[in-house]
């Protein structure tokens, strides 16, 4: 049973979350050969104070525009 797990900051919306679940489940099952109900995803999420880059949180290093909910690309 394969798992992908994927961490990242927190602040895409559920419908993005689940289109991520999906690509990464049909591109596994076929670069791989397994059937879709065989793999497992896990999407964790940490706030951009919990994340560092280069010894700063990412909250320092790439704020977010005013007025939006997510994160910056």
């Amino acid at each position: 049973m394969p798992l992908i797990q994927v961490t990242m900051v927190e602040g895409r919306t559920t419908e993005q979350k689940h289109a991520l679940i999906h690509n990464l489940s049909q591109s596994l099952a076929e670069t791989l050969d397994v059937p879709m109900e065989r793999i497992r995803v896990a999407i964790y999420e940490v706030s951009s104070d919990d994340w560092g880059i280069g010894g700063q949180p990412f909250s320092a290093v790439r704020p977010r525009p005013a007025g939006t909910d997510s994160p910056d690309p």
